[in-house]
């Protein structure tokens, strides 16, 4: 399995369009088109294919952590923060 194929089931299984992976990839501040970020899910027998590089899918990645937890916060991990509260039930 390569970092394409990695893509293409990521992408079915968030339901991302073009459009929402572009938007992800930014918020690591990693800028791709629309156009190339339709050849990686071409087929590999298609003259327009690209390969999806290590670069790419780490940049995907770290986007996809803040698109799902949030942006990072004073602790250095992503999306934790200080503990909440408890409450007890009444």
């Amino acid at each position: 399995m390569n970092n394409n194929d990695t893509m293409k089931k990521l992408r079915v299984a968030m339901k991302f369009t073009d459009d929402d992976i572009i938007k992800v990839l930014a918020l690591v501040n990693f800028r791709m088109t629309k156009t190339e970020v339709g050849a990686i899910f071409r087929n590999d027998d298609h003259p327009n294919f690209k390969p999806c590089g290590d670069q790419i899918l780490r940049n995907f990645l770290n986007g996809l952590i803040i698109y799902t937890r949030g942006p990072r916060d004073g602790s250095g991990k992503p999306g934790v923060g200080p503990p909440k509260p408890f409450a007890p039930e009444e």
